[in-house]
């Protein structure tokens, strides 16, 4: 309101004297708003000119050694830094340093992990498999095949709480385990199918039965390329000789370490974490979550079928979107 007063009298041919004196303010006070207003209008009498702030205080020598502490040094005894450790060691407040690690990027308390395939071949079998992806042959298939195995049908001890407004949903830590399964799954990567089935064990035995399944589940003459990992089942001499007698199947191992290029973990992944299941008390749940009793309401709720005993060996299909290219 001041500012605009002295505008208001300016524009009226009232002196920069008389303005201060009417107003009570100071010429150069005066002076400056209208020079601001005659410099950017309106916007220029709105609010305050940003300021430089405090002056800081500590140099950038002083922030460039804690930096370097943090980064070369651990505490006596400890394997690594705290916001109080670092800053009874530096003569700093704690706030000082959280606003130091915040603008560096540092976080001393967290580590993460990482593997690096040591396999020879791995420029070989990565553009073998990206190539698949990417360019699949004519008159053939390609699928990506893996089993997730122990996956539990527990039972929680109470009830959980839904989510709702300032908090999460709940279940409790204890659980009764009902059981396990093992789900092998082949996903087509031209059109997004899955092929599954669950079976109670992981071993070459069943293995080669989902083998088989791919088999009666393909048409021939259409080959079959089957893009797997290194687990000591998929190599077993049995599962090699039987792939040796059918011509038209044709294995391709990710390399050492490097599971991650085999599409169908996507799957497996959506399929814990996303995957909604309708269990008690009627609301959706995930399935990592959700509570089983019986083996085969697992069973059941992965394949997606309706509440029933399954049938031992059953194959299923699940139509989900195309692989992306």
């Amino acid at each position: 309101m001041l500012r605009a007063s002295v505008v208001l009298l300016a524009g009226d041919g009232v002196e920069n004297r008389e303005i201060a004196k009417k107003l009570r303010l100071a010429r150069g006070t005066v002076g400056k708003w209208r020079a601001r207003f005659s410099e950017a209008g309106f916007a220029g009498i709105e609010k305050d000119a940003a300021r430089p702030g405090r002056r800081k205080k500590y140099s950038r020598a002083k922030v460039a050694a804690i930096v370097r502490k943090t980064t070369t040094e651990t505490p006596p005894g400890q394997t690594h830094w705290s916001r109080t450790t670092m800053a009874r060691a530096t003569g700093v407040s704690e706030a000082t340093i959280g606003r130091i690690w915040r603008a560096h990027g540092l976080k001393p308390h967290l580590f993460k992990t990482f593997k690096v395939s040591n396999d020879p071949l791995f420029a070989e079998k990565l553009e073998e498999i990206v190539g698949l992806y990417l360019h699949p042959p004519e008159h053939a298939v390609v699928f990506c095949a893996d089993e997730k195995s122990q996956i539990q049908a527990l039972d929680r001890t109470q009830p959980g709480l839904p989510l709702k407004r300032g908090r999460c949903g709940t279940m409790t830590h204890d659980y009764k385990r009902h059981g396990t399964t093992t789900l092998f799954a082949a996903l087509n990567v031209s059109t997004g199918h899955v092929i599954g089935v669950c079976m109670p064990r992981h071993r070459h035995q069943e293995w080669l039965a989902f083998l088989r399944l791919l088999d009666r589940e393909t048409p021939p003459p259409t080959k079959i390329h089957v893009i797997a990992d290194n687990y000591a089942t998929h190599k077993h001499p049995r599962v090699q000789t039987w792939i040796a007698r059918r011509p038209r199947f044709q294995m391709h191992f990710t390399p050492t370490s490097a599971s991650w290029l085999n599409m169908v973990e996507r799957f497996f992944r959506d399929l814990s974490e996303k995957a909604p299941c309708v269990a008690p008390p009627s609301r959706p749940w995930r399935i990592l979550s959700a509570p089983f009793t019986p083996i085969w309401t697992l069973t059941t709720t992965i394949r997606g079928r309706s509440c029933g005993p399954p049938e031992p060996a059953t194959s299923w299909r699940r139509s989900s979107e195309p692989a992306q290219r």
